[in-house]
C-alpha cells in the first residue's frame, strides 16, 4: 500500500516545487523596470482602455497584451505600469507552470520511466525559472510549442481529429502572441502526415487539416486585430526586427554576436546557462547510452517530439542575432536526454546522487529571488561606503538607470548606446570623476572591436588601471562560481542578474592625459 502512495506523494511535492519556483520572487526589481521587452509590453498595456486598445507596438501580436489587460480589470487592478508588469509577470509564471506540465504529459507518453526525473530537471532548470519571471512572450510560446506537442502526439496515437481541431485554437493563440509562432505548427504537421499514411480516408483528412489552417489564421486575425488594422505599422516593425535578426541592421548591443558561429553559439552561450552546466553534461552523456534504449519501436512518437525543434534550431541557430530567448522553446531537450542518462542507471542511490547534482544549478540560480535585486545591494553599499558629494560617472542609455540618490552624489548617466562624436564629452566626465560604476556587461562587451575604437579603449584602460581607477568592489549573481555568467550570451544576466563594477580613481589625471591614452595610436602601440 505504501509502495503505491509513496510515489503519489514525491510527485505532488515536485508539483509544489515547480509552482513555488515558478511564483515566488516576482515582485523582482520593483519599482524599476530593467527588462526592455517586458516594459515596452506593459507601456502598451497601461496605455489601454475599453476604447481603445491600440497597443501602437508591433514587435509582438497583441493577445498577450489584451490578455494582461483583462485579467488586471478582473482583479480590480489599476491600468498603471506596475500592475501591468505584474499581472505580465503572473501570466508568465502560469505558462510556464502549463508548459512543464504538458511536455511532462508528451514525456510520459513516449518514455514514462524518465517523465517524473524530467519534469524534476525541468522545475529546476534555470532558463525556465527565469522566463517564469519576465512579464515577456516566451512562457506562453512555449507553452503553445508544449501543448501542440502533446496534442499531435494523442493524434498520432489515435488519429482523432479532435485533437487537431483544439491545437488550432492554440496555433491561432500562438500566432497573435508572436509571428515566429508559424514553427509550432510542425508537430501537428507531422503527425498529419504520419496519421495520413495509415488513414484509408485521405479526404477527410486533409477536410480536418485544412479546418486547422483556417481556424488557426481566424483565432490570429481576431486576436491581434491590429495587425491589419493598422497594416502598414505592422509590417514596418517586421521589417525592422528582421533587419535587425539577420544582422542586415547593425545595431551596437548585437556586435556580441559579429563572426560568431552559428549552432556552435548556442551550444556553448546559452544551453549550458538554461539548463544548468549538470543538466547539460548529463544530456550530452546520454548520447553514448542512446543506442541501449529501446527506440525503434516509438519512432514516429520521437519524430514528433524532437524533429521540430531541430528545424527550428536549424533556422534560428543560423540568424545573425542568437538571443537566448529565441532559444527558449527548445529549453526542454536538455532535461529530456539528462533524465534519460539518470534513469539508465539501476541503482536508487545513483539516480539519487545524479538528480541532486543535475537541480544544483537550478537551485543556486533560484536562490537569488530570495534577496534584494542586485542592483539595490550594490546601490545600498555605494550609499554606506561612499562619501556623498563624490562625482560618479555610470552608464545611461538602459531602460532603468543604475539607483543611486541623485541627491547623494554628482551622478552622470553618461550614454554610451551609439558611438558618435561625443570623445570630449567622455575625457572631460572621466576626468572629473570620482568613481566609476560599470553596470553590467553590456556596453563593454559589444564595443570590445576595433570597430568601435574609442570606447573599446576606454575600457580596455580603464580596467587595466591606465586612466588611474582601481577596482573596489564587484557584484556578481550567485553561481558565477559554477559557470561564469560574463561568458553567456548577454541577455541572461543584463536584465535581472548583471556583474556590477565599482572603480575608484587613485591617481589625478588630466584631460590630455586621458585623451593621450584614449587615443588610437597610443593604444595601438600598448
Amino acid at each position: 500500500m505504501f509502495s503505491k502512495v509513496f510515489p503519489k506523494i514525491l510527485f505532488s511535492i515536485l508539483i509544489l516545487l515547480a509552482i513555488f519556483t515558478r511564483f515566488y520572487g516576482l515582485n523582482w526589481g520593483f519599482p524599476y523596470y530593467f527588462h526592455p521587452d517586458e516594459n515596452n509590453m506593459a507601456t502598451a498595456v497601461s496605455q489601454f482602455s475599453e476604447t481603445n486598445l491600440d497597443p501602437h507596438f508591433y514587435a509582438y501580436g497583441q493577445f498577450p497584451l489584451y490578455l494582461s489587460f483583462f485579467v488586471g480589470k478582473i482583479f480590480n487592478l489599476s491600468n498603471s505600469l506596475a500592475d501591468s508588469i505584474l499581472v505580465l509577470r503572473l501570466l508568465s509564471a502560469c505558462f510556464s507552470l502549463a508548459a512543464l506540465y504538458f511536455f511532462y504529459l508528451s514525456v510520459k507518453l513516449v518514455f514514462p520511466k524518465i517523465s517524473r526525473y524530467f519534469f524534476l530537471l525541468m522545475t529546476f532548470s534555470p532558463g525556465l525559472i527565469q522566463l517564469a519571471h519576465f512579464g515577456t512572450t516566451e512562457a506562453l510560446l512555449l507553452f503553445i510549442f508544449s501543448i501542440n506537442t502533446f496534442l499531435a502526439l494523442k493524434h498520432s496515437q489515435s488519429s482523432n481529429p479532435k485533437y487537431i481541431l483544439i491545437a488550432s485554437i492554440f496555433t491561432g493563440i500562438g500566432l497573435a502572441t508572436k509571428i515566429t509562432a508559424i514553427f509550432f505548427i510542425l508537430p501537428l504537421l507531422f503527425s498529419f502526415i504520419l496519421s495520413f499514411k495509415k488513414n484509408p480516408y485521405h479526404l477527410v483528412s486533409i477536410i480536418f487539416f485544412l479546418q486547422f489552417i483556417s481556424l488557426s489564421v481566424i483565432l490570429f486575425l481576431i486576436l491581434s486585430p491590429y495587425n491589419w488594422i493598422n497594416f502598414y505599422d505592422f509590417l514596418s516593425a517586421m521589417k525592422y526586427e528582421t533587419s535587425v535578426a539577420t544582422g542586415q541592421l547593425p545595431i551596437f548591443y548585437t556586435t556580441q554576436f559579429k563572426n560568431s558561429l552559428p549552432y556552435f553559439f548556442q551550444l556553448k552561450n546559452i544551453f549550458p546557462y538554461s539548463s544548468g552546466i549538470t543538466i547539460f553534461v548529463f544530456s550530452l552523456l546520454s548520447l553514448i547510452f542512446l543506442p541501449r534504449f529501446k527506440i525503434k519501436s516509438k519512432l514516429s512518437s520521437l519524430l514528433i517530439f524532437f524533429l521540430p525543434s531541430l528545424l527550428y534550431f536549424l533556422y534560428f541557430g543560423q540568424l545573425y542575432v542568437k538571443w537566448f530567448r529565441f532559444m527558449s522553446p527548445l529549453f526542454f531537450i536538455p532535461p529530456f536526454f539528462a533524465a534519460l542518462f539518470i534513469t539508465y542507471f539501476k541503482s536508487k542511490l545513483i539516480k539519487l546522487s545524479l538528480a541532486v547534482l543535475a537541480i544544483l544549478p537550478g537551485l543556486i540560480y533560484f536562490s537569488h529571488y530570495f534577496y534584494p535585486d542586485i542592483r539595490y545591494s550594490a546601490s545600498q553599499w555605494f550609499g554606506q561606503n561612499i562619501p556623498s558629494n563624490s562625482v560618479v560617472l555610470s552608464e545611461g542609455g538602459n531602460v532603468v538607470n543604475f539607483p543611486l540618490n541623485q541627491s547623494d552624489y554628482k551622478v552622470t548617466h553618461f550614454d554610451f548606446y551609439s558611438e558618435t562624436d561625443f570623445s570630449d564629452d567622455l575625457i572631460n566626465q572621466i576626468s572629473l570623476s570620482d568613481y566609476i560604476i560599470v553596470p553590467s556587461r553590456r556596453v563593454y562587451k559589444n564595443y570590445s572591436t576595433p570597430d568601435y575604437p574609442l570606447l573599446n579603449n576606454y575600457y580596455q584602460n580603464l580596467f587595466s588601471g591606465n586612466l588611474g581607477f582601481e577596482l573596489i568592489k564587484t557584484f556578481s549573481p550567485p553561481g558565477n562560481f559554477i559557470l561564469n555568467s560574463q561568458s553567456a550570451e548577454e541577455t541572461w544576466t543584463v536584465f535581472d542578474r548583471p556583474t556590477i563594477r565599482v572603480y575608484q580613481k587613485v591617481e589625478s589625471k588630466t584631460s590630455l592625459d586621458i585623451k593621450y591614452i584614449l587615443s588610437p595610436d597610443q593604444n595601438d602601440q600598448n
